[in-house]
């Protein structure tokens, strides 16, 4: 059986490369609102829980990129009807690469397996998402060229 001081160095080195993966995807301001809402005593332990098992676990390991996983979070997300999660994984997507395009599909097949109210409001979600993400894009070139 594992002492604490191994379970503890366990749950680290998953928040770390949660964390790390949590902000390539979703991006820094994004994780700092995130641990920022969620710092009380009552709701930390669930931005460890995210950070560790969803984003330290699931997404390092092997066997689908992160397209991949960000076009499967776009299909479930629109089923379940969680618009705001949504949101930040059209935003994460954008950031693995993946096109309008590909967004856009993913958001039909939604309509065609889980309903149209479910594409209807995914693409509402998705386009709002996408116009923001491009305007941050090009303002960020703009600064960088000054």
């Amino acid at each position: 059986m594992a002492d604490s001081k191994q379970v503890e160095e366990a749950h680290k080195t998953l928040f770390e490369e949660g964390i790390k993966v949590r902000r390539e995807v979703a991006g820094d301001p994004y994780v700092d609102a995130a641990l920022k809402r969620f710092s009380s005593d009552f709701s930390k332990p669930l931005q460890s829980l995210l950070t560790e098992v969803g984003w330290g676990w699931l997404w390092t390991r092997p066997g689908l990129t992160r397209k991949q996983r960000s076009l499967l979070n776009i299909g479930m997300l629109s089923a379940l009807g969680k618009w705001t999660e949504l949101g930040v994984h059209i935003r994460g997507a954008l950031r693995n690469g993946l096109t309008e395009v590909e967004i856009r599909e993913a958001l039909l097949q939604v309509g065609g397996y889980c309903g149209l109210p479910a594409a209807i409001e995914g693409f509402r979600t998705a386009e709002k998402v996408v116009e923001d993400y491009k305007k941050e894009q090009s303002e960020s070139k703009i600064k960088s060229k000054l």
